[in-house]
């Protein structure tokens, strides 16, 4: 380790910029296990006709799993540090797609989609976390960065792992991908390291707003502006999912998923389309509002992110039927959604301290839990309507709210409690030393 210019010690191998480096590369290797998923379900039908319904319930655990138990692996960083919890989930990862390519059975599926969920929370979480502790001037920027990595990161192998199940069948790209995404985690998850106090640059910006206070995750969750946020991550996720996860079905509705579309000399699908544009547009968002929130506060961030993406829903509901305007307005409120997964990070931890700050964000985003289980309702909306319009509404209207709540809610709130907080910083200082 070496000092700046600045008398800031950059820390291991590069600095805290390696650190989220190594963060974005991991998050990249995990992505396959959610968004890779897709290219796998036609072929197991094909071998094992198990039925479609069958084998995607393995994603329902997958997604559970690698949701609800972030908190759990997040208390593993702050107590043991980063480096552990990689090194596992890297491994875990790996196993998960080697049981995949051998599954004879939906439970052994099962097994493995439940063991993917366990490592990919741990690397994600913990990247996410690690993030938060080493840029705390730069939280919304960093954590927006490193989900940007889970959020794109599988655009890369998309195409290969498509051709090498053509050519080799999905078991034998199971366990290459799977081995190798595991062993990149395993082999980085070494040099990640957590910062100490002198290695960190103090907070300037006027607009954000940080605790000196380090909550546990136990007195976090005793406290209002903790549920507030929760309420809002839930209410924005399960909004977007509920527009967003049901794409291809509104396409379909709207007779538009296979009309061609012509965008500045570029002709496709309008499905296709969109699903290509909403996906960079998906990874875009996140360093992108984290930066401006970086520069005008979290809260006024969210409102204006939350007004957009109630606009954009709004205006698909009016004119999604038009091709390009299908494609165009379902860009918007892709762009205008993904940024949650680097707001409230960042929030979190401006909100409840550095130190426990991996438990505690993992806590909020078991948020993206809870909104899941509100997704399948859209489709029970849409068969008693039907309509999509019952749908836009309710999307439209919770980001309504929330955006709401952001200004005039839990902003004052933030900052009162802050406030409450500063007195107890000599207090804190001598406990921290027992």
């Amino acid at each position: 380790m070496h000092q700046s210019q600045s008398g800031v010690q950059n820390g291991p191998l590069g600095g805290r910029w390696m650190q989220l480096v190594i963060g974005v590369i991991c998050m990249s290797m995990i992505a396959n296990l959610q968004y890779g998923w897709t290219l796998f379900v036609t072929p197991i039908e094909e071998k094992h006709q198990w039925g479609r319904a069958a084998i995607q319930v393995a994603f329902t655990i997958f997604v559970v799993t690698e949701t609800w138990l972030v908190p759990v692996e997040g208390w593993f960083v702050d107590k043991f540090g980063p480096r552990i919890v990689v090194v596992v989930g890297g491994a875990l990862c790996a196993l998960a797609w080697a049981i995949n390519s051998v599954a004879d059975s939906l439970a052994m599926l099962y097994l493995g989609a439940a063991i993917g969920g366990i490592g990919a929370g741990g690397v994600y979480g913990t990247c996410v976390g690690n993030a938060l502790k080493w840029f705390p001037d730069r939280r919304g920027l960093a954590a927006g960065i490193t989900a940007a990595g889970f959020g794109a990161g599988s655009a890369l192998t998309v195409v290969p792992i498509a051709n090498m199940i053509a050519s080799s069948g999905y078991e034998a790209t199971f366990m290459t991908f799977g081995l190798g995404q595991g062993a990149v985690v395993f082999l980085l998850a070494w040099f990640l390291a957590e910062p100490h106090a002198d290695q960190l640059p103090k907070v300037t910006s006027a607009s954000v707003n940080q605790s000196r206070r380090n909550y546990t995750p136990q007195e976090m969750l005793k406290t209002p502006t903790f549920w507030v946020m929760y309420l809002m991550f839930a209410m924005v996720a399960a909004g977007g999912l509920m527009a967003t996860a049901q794409l291809g079905p509104i396409a379909k509705d709207f007779h538009l998923d296979g009309v061609p579309v012509s965008i500045m000399g570029l002709t496709l699908p309008a499905l296709t389309f969109a699903l290509s544009i909403d996906r960079v547009l998906n990874g875009l968002t996140r360093p992108f509002f984290g930066w401006v929130s970086d520069n005008i506060g979290r809260e006024n961030t969210m409102f204006i992110a939350f007004a957009i993406e109630c606009v954009g829903i709004l205006a698909l509901n009016q004119w999604g039927h038009n091709p390009v305007a299908f494609v165009i307005l379902t860009g918007l409120v892709f762009f205008a959604w993904g940024e949650i997964y680097s707001l409230f990070p960042a929030c979190c931890g401006d909100s409840f301290g550095s130190k426990f700050a991996t438990t505690n964000a993992g806590l909020l985003y078991t948020a993206k839990g809870t909104a899941s289980l509100v997704v399948p309702f859209a489709n029970v909306a849409v068969a008693s309507t039907g309509s999509w319009q019952a749908v836009f509404f309710f999307a439209a209207a919770v980001n309504a709210i929330a955006a709401f709540l952001a200004l005039f809610v839990l902003k004052p709130m933030r900052a009162r409690q802050i406030a409450e907080s500063a007195p107890t910083r000599v207090k804190l200082a001598t406990e921290g030393a027992d």
